[in-house]
């Protein structure tokens, strides 16, 4: 592939005098994870809703697919193939798993104006859901309501639902937050198989799995970049031992 599919240069976003963030650039190649990490504050969830087009950013570029998308409404952006998860699970909590994934993918359906005809009737949304509930592993869940399954399987069910909307970027924030540890290793298995179709930003504090999974790291503080490369890297960057990583993970 000759170019990112996403592509991001020299971000800024203040609120007032505050950079919340700071000058960032960063690209997403497909089959690659590329993680954002850094301590609380550091601009990361910031970084995303810049991206996902949540805020728009005082300065800087992006482009998604080759086309620039900066300013754009979010669901613009998602419609031009770009998925996302939130660090609150985002969620229809008395639906079903399969009335969730299929909603998500509904919402590609170009049928607008045909409203006398049933939403469940419609072949290629019912495929893009099943297709999503299967990469997600949630089979075996998918008369389930959602509100009645684990939090493991809800942030599971979160991804299915970005992935019935087709989408070739995906941006997840904390993926792992609040999981035990056979839950983090379904999401981590999760996010290998997805991994080879999409180009992946993730944000995440769970740092086992993150240099279990990612190709490229991203290190921020205070809205800024300190450090990016490889996991070996990052890992052996002094500046980010010492502001971020710790002993544990030189």
């Amino acid at each position: 592939m000759t170019e990112a599919l996403l592509s991001a240069k020299h971000l800024t976003k203040r609120f007032g005098g505050l950079a919340a963030v700071n000058d960032v650039s960063v690209d997403l190649w497909q089959g690659r994870i590329h993680a954002v990490i850094g301590p609380n504050g550091a601009g990361k969830s910031t970084l995303t809703n810049l991206l996902s087009g949540d805020l728009v950013p005082t300065s800087g570029a992006i482009t998604l697919g080759g086309q620039e998308v900066t300013g754009w409404k979010p669901e613009k952006i998602s419609r031009a193939g770009l998925g996302r998860s939130y660090q609150k699970t985002n969620i229809f909590l008395p639906f079903t798993v399969w009335e969730n994934v299929r909603l998500a993918a509904q919402s590609r359906t170009p049928h607008a104006a045909a409203w006398l005809r049933r939403a469940t009737d419609f072949a290629p949304g019912n495929e893009r859901a099943a297709n999503a509930i299967e990469l997600a592993g949630l089979q075996h869940r998918k008369r389930a309501v959602a509100g009645t399954i684990s939090h493991g399987e809800q942030r599971q069910l979160e991804i299915a639902m970005t992935l019935a909307t087709d989408p070739k970027v995906l941006l997840l924030d904390e993926p792992l937050a609040g999981m035990g540890t056979a839950e983090a290793e379904r999401m981590v298995q999760l996010l290998l198989r997805i991994k080879p179709q999409h180009a992946i930003m993730l944000v995440e504090h769970d740092m086992d799995a993150v240099f279990a999974l990612a190709d490229q790291l991203t290190v921020m503080v205070n809205g800024q970049v300190i450090a990016s490369g490889t996991p070996a890297q990052v890992r052996a960057d002094a500046n980010v031992q010492s502001a971020y990583l710790g002993e544990e993970h030189a």
